[in-house]
């Protein structure tokens, strides 16, 4: 999987590119298809630091959030949440819509 970070009307110091790397790839554990994941901070607002998040997987849309906090981690923390939703919401639509099979539909009373 590939993590590519990047920042906006500012720099990232060493010790936050390590912690986004981290975070990012821990969205692998909720769906397997990932191929890539893009983080842009971005540090155009004085006292607000927004983060997007771009997921890109293998026959899924791409899945996007954004945060906005005062700081870079916890405006990352809110973004990593949002995505983290958004994949499991797509996951369970995968595999939680399927149609039951004929030894579990229950047999209808027949009249006597």
């Amino acid at each position: 999987m590939q993590v590519n970070i990047s920042a906006r009307h500012g720099e990232l110091t060493g010790h936050d590119q390590q912690v986004i790397q981290e975070k990012a790839e821990k969205v692998r554990r909720l769906f397997d298809r990932v191929n890539a994941v893009e983080v842009i901070v971005d540090f155009q607002q004085k006292g607000a630091t927004m983060v997007e998040i771009n997921v890109s997987a293998e026959h899924a849309p791409d899945f996007v959030a954004k945060a906005s906090a005062p700081t870079v981690l916890s405006a990352l923390d809110g973004a990593i949440q949002k995505v983290e939703q958004q994949l499991r919401k797509f996951k369970e639509k995968l595999t939680g819509h399927k149609a039951p099979g004929v030894k579990h539909i229950p047999a209808a009373d027949q009249p006597e």
